[in-house]
């Protein structure tokens, strides 16, 4: 079964940007569909972007799209989240998370990292 450590994750202020990285291991990582996810304090934790097994289809949740940007590189095991004009509203523990489907519900992921905090300052 597929590892997922999740890095990249720190302070920024409104506005910026940051690079977020999963890397897999004991898996086939081709195998696998990928999320990433977010929890804020008090909040259930809410889809944010998935990305297809050959990385060709990427889906975002709303309130995200046209800021992050999902992708993956197989040959590294890797997935990443690239969060550009991030808001306090971003401000939350993000996770990654495999799937054998193609799917945005969290219930559906078995596999998960031990997620990175990212925090936005106004």
């Amino acid at each position: 079964q597929v590892q997922l450590v999740e890095s990249g994750g720190g302070l920024v202020q409104a506005g910026g940007s940051l690079t977020l990285s999963c890397a897999a291991s004991g898996g086939i990582f081709s195998n696998y569909y990928m999320g990433w996810f977010r929890q804020a304090p008090g909040n259930e934790r809410e889809f944010v972007a998935a990305i297809s097994w050959g990385g060709s289809n990427t889906r975002y949740a709303g309130s995200v799209k046209d800021r992050f940007t999902v992708s993956r590189d197989n040959a590294k095991n890797t997935v990443y989240l690239q969060m550009n004009s991030l808001k306090s509203e971003d401000t939350a523990v993000y996770y990654c998370a495999a799937a054998l489907v193609a799917t945005e519900g969290v219930s559906e992921y078995p596999y998960w990292g031990q997620g990175t905090q990212v925090t936005v300052s106004s």
